[in-house]
């Protein structure tokens, strides 16, 4: 069977340089769109191992157009604000119409948005907006939802606060989380990349947890009793939220502090629950659990 092409958009970054990577162990054709001024390390790493690399200006329709010719499915693990995912995906995806692409993977990689009320989440409304595009256009679209990334809670999503032995929640302590991590969100979108039967959305959850779970995974992994720390109501969060804003703008910012009390705020209501998942889809992929990420990853 002769091989098809897949072009990524967005290898330079962690998400996407993980699917180029897998991509390239599965020995498929791919050309990589960057930038001009793009990473040269990463980008001789991938030529080195066979991918097409071509620079291309976003905004340049021809140019893109010419560089989706003959190709079978665009992945864009593009990130960023307006400029990024409505300017460059747009760009991106009337190149792909008017080379004949058969399918696109958007740049969504979130929580479940398309349940969520629109206006309490400024990164997922621009994806939303986006989808009035994407929904429009004459290609076969797969959007893939994954929940949080496990790291962030580690990092930039403090849920648990290592230092203090605690727990944060909003609301509701038994509220299931879905978390999965950047890896296994890279091994699914490589599989569905070369799978032309997706369909318009699909949902994975490395682990669905509520913040009643993660106080035993947190004791079981370092080896303290950790405790829950309520921080207050949803309604609260959403004061707050609003408040930080007004405060620190930042609105340049891809994740400034009031965009994770957005996310928060989505996923302790339950409206960004995935459900169904289709974790099973491709049964060669093994899960990470939180516990799994988290004993591999405590703070020291």
């Amino acid at each position: 069977m002769a091989k098809t092409t897949t072009v990524l958009a967005g290898a330079t970054g962690d998400l996407g340089g993980r699917i180029a990577n897998l991509l390239l162990d599965r020995d498929t054709r791919l050309r990589i769109l960057v930038r001009k001024g793009s990473r040269r390390d990463k980008i001789d790493d991938f030529q080195k191992r066979g991918a097409e690399v071509v620079e291309v200006d976003f905004n340049d329709v021809s140019a893109l157009t010419e560089a989706c010719a003959g190709v079978a499915c665009v992945i864009s693990a593009l990130a960023g604000l307006r400029e990024v995912i409505i300017d460059a995906q747009t760009s991106l995806l009337e190149a792909a119409v008017k080379a004949e692409v058969p399918r696109f993977i958007p740049s969504d990689f979130s929580i479940d948005f398309t349940k969520c009320p629109a206006g309490q989440n400024r990164n997922l409304d621009l994806r939303r907006e986006f989808h009035h595009k994407l929904d429009q256009a004459p290609l076969a679209a797969t959007s893939i939802l994954n929940g949080g990334f496990t790291h962030l809670l580690t990092g930039e999503a403090p849920m648990i606060l290592y230092r203090f032995h605690r727990v944060i929640y909003w609301e509701n302590a038994d509220q299931l989380l879905d978390f999965t991590t950047i890896d296994n969100t890279a091994e699914f979108t490589a599989a569905a990349a070369l799978d032309p039967s997706t369909p318009r959305f699909l949902r994975i959850a490395g682990d669905q947890i509520s913040a009643k779970g993660l106080v035993d995974v947190a004791s079981d992994v370092t080896g303290h009793k950790f405790k829950l720390l309520r921080a207050g109501s949803l309604r609260r969060l959403a004061l707050l939220t609003k408040v930080f804003r007004r405060l620190f703008p930042q609105e340049a910012a891809l994740y400034p502090p009031w965009q994770g009390m957005q996310y928060f705020h989505n996923m302790f209501s339950g409206c960004a629950k995935l459900e169904p998942l289709d974790n099973d889809r491709y049964p060669e992929i093994r899960w990470t659990t939180v516990k799994q990420f988290l004993a591999r990853n405590v703070p020291r």
